[in-house]
């Protein structure tokens, strides 16, 4: 009777330490997963920060609609970063020690992840597809860690030399933000051009938040520089170009994916013609994509009132992402459980374009593959294949 009483005892206990263990996962409950975000809400892209929660409410709207991650229901949760580090701290602060998230998801911008992951990686908490392309968003590794697009230095690494050599450019100049976002960029364009046997003639930087390039569009113009690489955001994009426009500057101007949306055509107008970026997913225009876009972007406009953008598809695509995994990790979903369903994930190409996907217990970057774009009649067009890093 002692021996059965002690293996029933022995049960109980090991059935309440597993109990104890699930119901010890933050952000994990019996009817619920919290996700968290930060996005720029108020500062200077705020525009892409709002596209981006969008396309995330989209679709965790629709997985709620649809019953959920087995059983249980996805409650995401936003913080405004203001596109300031500090902001952004204090944010993952609040989403980590607060709020208990279980992972965070689609943080916009590079200073503002860099400064937030050690908040979270204290916590177990992921740093789950960032809205950045820098490197150290995967790099160096950490299984906390997953990134899903082609680095702002593998995108000006492969596209510049192309585009160099297409153009017949002789001096390349550029402008950069003086922050990781844009030395990622130039330190990339300067990978490339090193290939080709070329350097850079001339660079210029300005402090993010910036709103006057005229020094730097002259210091361009007076070095004679043909080929402009852009380590730009939305307004200083709009600004750099539109100030060389009126100095009758006229180089090509490229910039990387930070630099490709609609809003650069919607508020520069007309002188943004011409620019180049280098891209992922294509902007997704209701009136001349496919059947399925269309339908997903009346979806979108009906429940928000207006045109989705690149970046709502890169909110709607991180939200997805992480539903295909944290249902392979099954009921017991944990942090564990969940790197061990997305280190053995792999994405095809979706209806936006997407190049394909893989992820394994070693590679935590979704893909290194990125293409050419160019604003034409103040639409984007596809003006290349992806291009693959040498």
């Amino acid at each position: 009777m002692t021996k059965t009483w002690l293996a029933a005892l022995s049960a109980t206990l090991g059935l309440a330490a597993a109990g104890a263990i699930a119901a010890e996962q933050q952000g994990v409950s019996k009817t619920e997963i919290v996700i968290g975000s930060i996005q720029d809400l108020s500062g200077p892209i705020a525009g892409f920060g709002k596209q981006v929660r969008l396309g995330m409410m989209l679709r965790v709207d629709e997985i709620n609609e649809q019953g959920g991650i087995n059983g249980r229901k996805l409650k995401l949760l936003v913080e405004d970063s203001a596109y300031d580090p500090k902001k952004a701290v204090l944010a993952a602060q609040k989403l980590v020690n607060q709020d208990k998230i279980f992972i965070m998801a689609g943080h916009i911008g590079t200073a503002q992840n860099l400064a937030a992951m050690p908040v979270q990686f204290e916590k177990n908490v992921i740093n789950f597809f960032p809205v950045t392309a820098a490197r150290e968003m995967y790099e160096p590794f950490n299984r906390l860690k997953y990134s899903f697009a082609a680095t702002y230095y593998d995108q000006m690494r492969t596209a510049l030399p192309k585009l160099v050599k297409d153009k017949g450019a002789k001096k390349v100049c550029t402008m950069y933000q003086d922050d990781e976002f844009g030395l990622e960029v130039v330190r990339g364009a300067e990978a490339g051009l090193k290939t080709i046997g070329m350097e850079f003639a001339e660079k210029t930087s300005y402090k993010r938040g910036a709103t006057d390039f005229s020094s730097q569009v002259a210091r361009m113009k007076a070095a004679g520089c043909d080929f402009v690489v852009l380590g730009t955001i939305i307004r200083e994009t709009i600004g750099g170009i539109a100030e060389a426009r009126k100095t009758g500057f006229s180089p090509t101007f490229l910039g990387s994916s930070a630099a490709y949306t609609d809003l650069i055509h919607k508020l520069g107008g007309k002188p943004m013609d011409g620019l180049y970026a280098t891209m992922t997913v294509q902007n997704p225009y209701a009136d001349e994509a496919s059947q399925q876009i269309s339908f997903w972007a009346k979806k979108y406009k009906t429940k928000f009132n207006e045109d989705p953008t690149v970046f709502s598809v890169y909110g709607y695509n991180i939200v997805d992402t992480f539903a295909r995994a944290a249902a392979k990790a099954g009921p017991n979903l944990t942090t564990d459980s969940f790197i061990k369903a997305m280190d053995a994930t792999s994405i095809e190409s979706d209806m936006f374009g997407s190049a394909p996907a893989s992820f394994t217990p070693t590679k935590h970057l979704g893909s290194d593959l990125s293409r050419l774009s160019q604003l034409q009649d103040g639409r984007w067009k596809v003006v290349s294949d992806y291009i693959k890093p040498n």
